[in-house]
């Protein structure tokens, strides 16, 4: 009988980094391992259905301009994640506590009963709205749309980034950013940058997918969506 030798863990571990392009994160933007960068704009949300016919025509009109304004690509990213209703128990157990009233603090215990069943039989998803914004730099090589897609989808493996050059290539970034915030902000949505932080959280939560646990370096339901920096 032939026995198999085991792999190392190290092995594994090093065959699947090799599939995470990811090099480093500074200061909210993404290095990746060819040399091209990315920011993340968090974006808000309207309720498109309540909105009247004008209105409705006038956001739709303002979304065209916005796409055809592009020169470069963008990437627009739902991320689904449970809803996290432990500081909302939490909250209510202090109203019950320094409530005074008999009846009032009777209301608000079957009402923190009521929403702790609900989450407890059924998975109650909050969506996140994110566009990443990229910049690679062999676009400052080539000319036209053709080859900035080239350089942003195919950019050239194994390109160091650092000191003044990226830098240069932050600032061009960060210019794309502001002009992708001011024109949504005409449809009624607003961005924010996402910063070290919560960029390591996202992408954390991405390569580490569960419905059911989600870690949180930083709150970003307490972000103020208004400017992308």
């Amino acid at each position: 009988m032939e026995f198999l030798t085991p792999k190392p863990a190290t092995s594994d571990a090093a065959s699947t980094q090799k599939y995470v392009d990811v090099a480093d994160v500074r200061d909210g933007v993404i290095v990746l391992r060819n040399g091209s960068i990315r920011c993340i704009l968090l974006a808000s949300s309207i309720n498109f259905d309540l909105k009247s016919t004008e209105e409705q025509d006038a956001i739709i009109a303002q979304y065209q301009g916005f796409l055809n304004s592009l020169d470069f690509p963008l990437q627009i990213v739902v991320h689904s994640r449970r809803f996290r209703i432990d500081p909302y128990l939490a909250r209510l157990d202090d109203e019950e506590r320094r409530q005074e009233n008999e009846l009032l603090r009777f209301q608000i215990s079957e009402y923190r009963n009521f929403v702790q069943s609900l989450t407890e039989v059924s998975n109650i998803m909050s969506k996140y709205f994110y566009i990443v914004v990229p910049f690679a730099p062999s676009e400052t090589e080539r000319g036209g749309l053709f080859g900035k897609l080239e350089g942003i989808f195919s950019p050239k493996s194994g390109t160091a980034v650092s000191g003044e050059t990226l830098e240069t290539y932050r600032s061009q970034l960060f210019q794309r950013a502001d002009q992708v915030s001011a024109a949504l902000m005409g449809t009624g949505v607003r961005t924010s940058m996402l910063g070290t932080e919560e960029v390591i959280e996202l992408l954390y939560n991405t390569y580490n997918p569960s419905v059911f646990t989600t870690t949180v370096i930083r709150d970003v339901d307490r972000m103020e969506l208004s400017s992308s920096r």
